[in-house]
């Protein structure tokens, strides 16, 4: 594995695609998953990540994960870089890992840590076993303080971790770990289009993106402005897509929760590029009528204006 390849490959826009599934829920439309990883890819997408949180990772089976990255990868073709969804126990991932390498995945990106009950010690050893146990790319997904920057710092030092996806809002915090860490990692903001312009100063070299599944050109766009040191026009086309990204922050109907919007706003983004998003799983709810009004006249605020 060329680790140095692949670091360069993910200083770029980050697809995480939604995974389709049938009307009823019950199966996976792996049909519709190649068509549109094949759009994405077409319209200039180079790193792609299947079973994110976007890709409903803790509603699919281990099987489906393992389909999906299979399709996901075989769709994208060996001129993008797929990076695959691991999480769970440390036996679980470490098992996908194997999956998705025979699957033709290029990294994998570590799920936040899910446990009632964690110490740092058993955290930092988390990592540790999985990343000593592929020979795949590892990227960190840092969702919450569970991941601490000591941890990063640490881990960075292995060769094959390779990038942070940083979803916090803290961009002090990212800032002060970008200077300290000492390994060769990329770090991306997992926080989309919202703070791309501001991480971006900060020392982000991608971003990740869940809207451009149905909006690519303009998600390319920006990262383009981004790398040109264009701010003015970053910001411009930052604040167009913005709108879309706060209807993705809010809680839905019937909800106190945040964020439950996030995926079922991309699944209808797709739907209204005449694509197939299909239903979200439980716990997600699919967008309420009002919602997805609001979500077709902020696509068309997108669209109206060029990129």
């Amino acid at each position: 594995m060329d680790y140095g390849s692949l670091r360069q490959d993910l200083r770029n826009v980050a697809f995480t695609n939604p995974t389709p599934f049938t009307e009823d829920g019950e199966a996976v439309r792996h049909d519709e998953l190649a068509s549109n990883v094949e759009f994405i890819r077409d319209a200039g997408a180079e790193v792609i990540v299947p079973c994110g949180n976007t890709g409903e990772y803790y509603s699919l089976s281990n099987e489906e994960r393992a389909a999906v990255v299979e399709t996901t990868a075989e769709a994208f073709g060996e001129g993008g870089t797929t990076v695959g969804g691991v999480g769970g126990s440390t036996k679980n991932a470490t098992m996908l890992a194997d999956r998705y390498a025979d699957a033709g995945a290029d990294a994998v990106m570590v799920m936040h840590p899910v446990h009632t009950y964690v110490h740092e010690e058993g955290v930092l050893d988390y990592y540790r076993t999985i990343a000593d146990h592929t020979d795949l790319g590892v990227v960190l997904y840092k969702r919450g303080p569970e991941l601490t920057h000591d941890h990063i710092r640490e881990l960075s030092a292995r060769e094959n971790v390779v990038a942070v996806k940083y979803a916090v809002e803290d961009i002090a915090a990212f800032s002060d770990g970008v200077r300290t860490t000492p390994g060769d990692i990329v770090w991306i903001n997992g926080i989309a289009e919202r703070y791309a312009p501001s991480f971006s100063l900060e020392g982000a070299e991608g971003f990740s993106t869940g809207i451009g599944n149905f909006v690519p050109e303009q998600v390319l766009a920006l990262q383009e402005a981004l790398e040109g040191g264009d701010l003015s026009r970053a910001k411009e086309i930052r604040d167009r897509l913005r709108s879309y990204e706060d209807l993705r922050q809010e809680t839905g109907a019937n909800n106190r929760f945040g964020s439950a919007n996030n995926v079922p706003a991309v699944k209808y983004g797709l739907d209204l590029v005449g694509r197939y998003g299909g239903p979200v799983r439980e716990p997600l709810v699919d967008l309420s009528e009002d919602d997805r009004e609001r979500a077709e006249e902020r696509y068309r605020a997108i669209v109206s204006a060029s990129v």
